[in-house]
């Protein structure tokens, strides 16, 4: 059975398109196929259809693989395309299938722990410097700053930060009481998912990184490989390696070190590589949806949240988390689109 993997590992990549959405209880397999093919042949719609994929792994979802990169392009540019009374007045949904949702980060930093030390406002220009694709708001009178940019770009500052601290805290042993002070001060909302990303500099940070591997990871992505991916914990206690979690907003920090004193020192570099690998890789292949309470009834939650809980036992590979002014479903762009679509029928709505 063909899958997105195949496609996606293929030179064609970027000329293949995501299709859900087909009627699936009207035709058969090769009949879809072909309605597809010849539906998006139509040069008012798509252009030459280099091969159609289907089945997949996800039912209702095919993909396409056009002759040309643009027309792949132009194709994804709609998004929503209706068939016709024969075909039951379905509508598909097109989505390009290197398309990423992980893109951007927004943070609030508070440098107030630097202020002692450095002026905020050079610190500030030195990283704008070293990280221009970063977008900084203005420097707040409390010594917090929003910036928002790539995650990549976010993970620099946040190494940045980090090596900044390090480089403080040995020329002045002061700074570690200082740091200590504060963690007492804030751990009472130590509970809340925070984005202060400086709380990464707390005391125990500088000395765990120097006896371990510290990772930064999207926090949708590490919520992912953690419920998710069973290799997470597996690999941890296969080579005996101890993890310190952190979650700050949209970034989580992971600290790993040696459980045994007598493990290999590279041991914990190299798992610190693997997981890496695989967060890149849940980067580009996840999706995620968002179903919002924001001025709804409390009986629209309480028919999402049940809709929800009748669909997980189907959708093992969705991760559904729950808060309390919304839900995120994350998973693959097939799944999160078929896991919508049948949440909104359960409660009688339509996608929009």
């Amino acid at each position: 059975m063909a899958s997105g993997l195949n496609v996606k590992e293929c030179e064609a990549s970027e000329r293949a398109v995501i299709v859900a959405g087909l009627p699936v209880d009207l035709f058969g397999d090769q009949q879809l196929a072909t309605l597809v093919k010849s539906y998006f042949q139509d040069k008012t719609l798509g252009g030459e259809v280099e091969e159609v994929i289907y089945p997949t792994r996800t039912k209702g979802v095919a993909y396409v693989i056009f002759k040309e990169k643009k027309v792949a392009k132009n194709v994804v540019r709609q998004k929503k395309y209706p068939l016709a009374k024969k075909a039951g007045h379905t509508q598909l949904t097109v989505s390009h299938l290197s398309e990423k949702v992980f893109n951007s980060v927004k943070a609030i930093l508070d440098l107030s722990v630097f202020q002692s030390q450095v002026v905020l406002e050079s610190l500030i220009m030195d990283l704008k410097k070293k990280i221009p694709n970063l977008s900084f708001s203005p420097l707040g009178p409390n010594g917090t700053i929003s910036v928002e940019g790539s995650f990549l770009a976010i993970k620099r500052l946040n190494e940045s930060l980090l090596s900044k601290a390090s480089s403080l805290l040995e020329k002045n042993k002061n700074f570690i009481s200082e740091g200590r002070k504060c963690n007492v001060q804030s751990s009472k909302n130590s509970l809340h998912r925070s984005d202060n990303l400086v709380e990464t500099l707390r005391t125990s940070v500088p000395e765990t990184s120097r006896r371990g591997e510290m990772l930064v990871l999207d926090t949708d992505v590490f919520l992912y490989l953690k419920a998710k991916c069973k290799i997470y914990e597996t690999t941890l206690s296969k080579f005996h390696i101890l993890s310190q979690e952190r979650v700050n907003g949209e970034v989580t920090t992971i600290w790993l070190r040696n459980a045994q004193v007598d493990s290999q020192p590279d041991t914990v570099r190299d798992v610190r590589k693997l997981f890496e690998e695989w967060s890149q890789s849940l980067s580009v292949e996840l999706r995620k949806e968002t179903f919002t309470f924001g001025g709804k009834k409390n009986s629209y939650r309480t028919n999402i949240e049940h809709a929800c809980e009748l669909l997980r036992s189907k959708y093992q590979r969705v991760l559904i988390n729950f808060y309390r002014t919304h839900i995120d479903i994350i998973g693959s762009s097939s799944d999160t689109y078929q896991f919508k679509n049948e949440v909104m029928k359960l409660i009688s709505q339509k996608v929009s």
